[in-house]
């Protein structure tokens, strides 16, 4: 396969796992309910499925399939002639009880059987033998042979064999599908944060309505404890907002008038009233549904191989099974062990578990994934993540807050740092220039009470001024230095000579008192995340190169990757030009991971071997990023790198296990130790094939206690 980008990862066409809507039809309402044409959408999809050995079906088929065909298996038991043998009673004498067993043996053949011979109908039709083919052919041989049996033919009929057979397939297909609609309910958790109802003001009156009707510019009430019902913006009221399910951060967020409220979040204790911005697929939730789905139908490399492994396993499967039918007759064993021992061999190799392996491994990694923050739009992407052996960062966005703030505070002899800022911010307060509202804003997340300012007036070119506390301030760059001859105590002049070999601004507090005194001097710069610090740490504890590609100046560029800890730097790069740099990385040997804000650095994240996307928000129509993150958060970036590993080894494990029970299964139903009298039934083979399928399940589902 060819890829458009070096090192990238496209889509495959092949078998996909069903969405969980498909499986489960209760959640298509809901689907529907958050993303309209949904469940369509999603069949048109699922058309190109090939060889799906689950299309159409839901746990409660199989569920339903399972309990009438054991109560018809028991009266087979009862009145046939494998259990009163072993048990050593007589069944009681009613009148036609030898037609017990061929009469219900057919019911549950026709019954709990047609599942498979549909699905092998399926499977043949696309020249895809698989799991269906196996279990189709076993349980028709079964049930031909004991017809012929029960018409005249001599030999002992397999009713029993066949009824327990069936039985005990729906069984392990029931559980199955209990597992991967448990695994893949990213969606149905998600279709489920949706209220039903919403509270939509008309004037002064209120009125209850479907969130269907809910349009764009609609006023809604959101009381407290309520689901908010669409994307919008607060106009009145202050409340808490629980965000988990969307970003996975636990702590809740405030909200007040003018901030974005989101469709499926949940309002605390608070009342909003806000106007709906976005309804229906256009929504952040719909956005991230859209990008869990398509995790879950895209396919991976270790899926692909579990396919052709199955397949291939499915082959040896029919040649052991014919080869033991001809070597038992030709042995000179009748013809009903001959039968047997074909059926047994059918049904151990049924590469059921490893058509799960995968599936419910990347399930519940996706699902763990939407919980975290950590979309991923293709699995291949978070498959690649666990061999990265370098992450590049973008720098403005990503590695930083894209807005200035103050780095650092130097201040002469007789004031705090505090007290200097709050001084400052109170001069800047009414300015609307970036760096005067950085300081501002500096100001309020240090919990400083900022003071009132009188007289406030702009210098065009210098600076501002006001007065504060009866003093009069100014604040400015050296502009308002030798505009008002500034005298500037050595310790602030060294701090702004450092600032400017960083690249950073250097912005002066001055008194005018006796003439102009500096009081204090402001680092002011591009605020470094305080999360991204622990991200490159944890990147390097996982012996993983971290670079950083931006279009700033170097000297700016190499301030913040020394501060940061980042191993190697490109500085004064053209966005054009991202996408080279990564191949120059990928060419010299590495497997990389480019960490952007999805839109100056999509052609960098295409190139790169997994693209993730950073800085979205709850905005995830992000379409160059194999992984979005929703919290914006750089340490989610390792997070990945783990959440691959670890689901890796649960593949690995589980790939080994379900191939490689095969190995011993298939030589003991062939009957190779018959002569040391061991010998599996038809039934104790598809026990052996549903406990393989159980411990794989139960091995993927461990998955869920990583420590990411």
């Amino acid at each position: 396969m060819s890829d458009a980008h070096p090192g990238h990862h496209g889509h495959d066409a092949g078998t996909v796992a069903k969405p969980v809507y498909q499986q489960q039809p209760e959640l298509t309402d809901q689907m529907a309910r958050v993303v309209p044409g949904a469940p369509a959408a999603a069949e048109r999809h699922g058309s190109h499925a090939g060889h799906d050995k689950h299309a159409g079906h839901s746990v409660g088929m199989f569920r339903d399939k399972f309990w009438i065909s054991l109560l018809l298996t028991i009266p087979t038991l009862i009145w046939g002639h494998m259990l009163p043998r072993v048990l050593g009673y007589t069944p009681p004498a009613i009148p036609g009880a030898h037609w017990i067993a061929p009469v219900l043996g057919t019911v549950v053949f026709l019954y709990g059987g047609l599942v498979f011979l549909q699905g092998a109908v399926r499977e043949l039709r696309d020249r895809l033998p698989g799991m269906m083919t196996l279990i189709a052919l076993a349980i028709s041989v079964a049930f031909l042979f004991s017809a012929a049996v029960t018409l005249g033919y001599p030999g002992m009929p397999l009713w029993e064999e066949l009824a327990t057979l069936v039985t005990i397939m729906l069984l392990g297909h029931w559980i199955e599908m209990r597992s991967i609609s448990q695994a893949q309910g990213a969606l149905g958790e998600l279709a489920r944060l949706l209220p039903d109802t919403a509270i939509r003001l008309q004037g002064q009156e209120t009125e209850e309505v479907p969130i269907s009707r809910l349009q764009e510019g609609d006023v809604v009430l959101v009381r407290p404890g309520a689901g908010i019902p669409a994307d919008g913006e607060v106009l009145e009221g202050t409340s808490d907002v629980n965000e988990a399910m969307i970003t996975g951060e636990s702590q809740p967020v405030r909200k007040k008038a003018g901030e974005r409220v989101i469709a499926g979040t949940v309002n605390g204790s608070g009342s909003l009233r806000a106007r709906v911005t976005d309804t229906g697929e256009r929504t952040a939730l719909a956005g991230i549904m859209r990008l869990v789905e398509q995790a879950q139908n895209s396919r991976s490399r270790a899926q692909a191989l579990a396919d052709r492994a199955a397949f291939w396993l499915t082959l040896v499967a029919l040649g052991a099974g014919i080869l033991t039918l001809i070597g038992w007759l030709a042995a000179g064993a009748d013809a009903a062990f001959a039968v047997e021992r074909l059926v047994t061999t059918l049904v151990i190799a049924c590469p059921h578990a490893l058509g799960l392996a995968v599936p419910l491994v990347t399930a519940i990694s996706t699902t763990l994934g939407a919980r975290s923050g950590l979309l991923v739009r293709d699995r291949r992407g978070l498959e690649e993540a666990r061999t990265l052996t370098t992450v590049v960062f973008d720098k403005t966005g990503t590695l930083t807050r894209g807005e200035f703030g103050v780095a650092g505070i130097t201040t002469a002899d007789g004031l705090d740092d505090l007290n200097a800022l709050k001084l400052a911010a109170a001069v800047e307060r009414d300015s609307e220039h970036t760096i005067a509202q950085g300081i501002v804003r500096s100001a309020q997340e240090r919990g400083v009470a900022i003071s009132e300012a009188k007289d406030f007036q702009a210098l065009p070119g210098v600076g501002v001024q006001a007065t504060v506390e009866s003093r009069a301030l100014l604040m400015g760059g050296p502009a308002l230095l030798r505009s008002r001859s500034v005298r500037v105590p050595p310790s602030l002049a060294i701090a702004a000579e450092q600032a400017a070999t960083r690249g950073q601004a250097a912005i002066y507090l001055v008194e005018e008192i006796d003439g102009a005194q500096a009081l204090a001097v402001f680092t002011v710069a591009d605020v470094i995340r305080p999360e991204s610090r622990a991200a490159i740490q944890a990147l390097h504890e996982e012996r993983i190169e971290v670079v950083m590609l931006t279009g700033d100046v170097r000297a700016v560029a190499e301030a913040v990757a020394a501060d940061l800890g980042i191993d190697k730097v490109f500085a004064e790069v053209l966005p054009d030009q991202k996408a080279g740099k990564i191949k120059e990385l990928q060419q010299a040997g590495k497997r990389v991971a480019m960490v952007g804000d999805g839109v100056n650095d999509a052609p960098a994240l295409v190139t790169a071997n997994v693209g993730i996307a950073i800085g979205a928000g709850t905005n995830v129509a992000v379409e160059a990023g194999d992984i979005v993150l929703v919290r914006s958060d750089p340490r989610d970036v390792p997070r990945i790198i783990r959440l691959s590993r670890a689901s890796y080894r649960k593949m690995v494990q589980n790939l080994w296990w379900a191939a490689g029970y095969n190995i011993v299964a298939i030589p003991l139903a062939a009957g190779v130790l018959a002569n040391q009298g061991i010998l599996l039934s038809p039934a104790v083979g598809a026990v052996l094939m549903s406990l393989s399928t159980v411990i794989v399940a139960i091995n993927a589902q461990l998955l869920r206690r990583a420590t990411l």
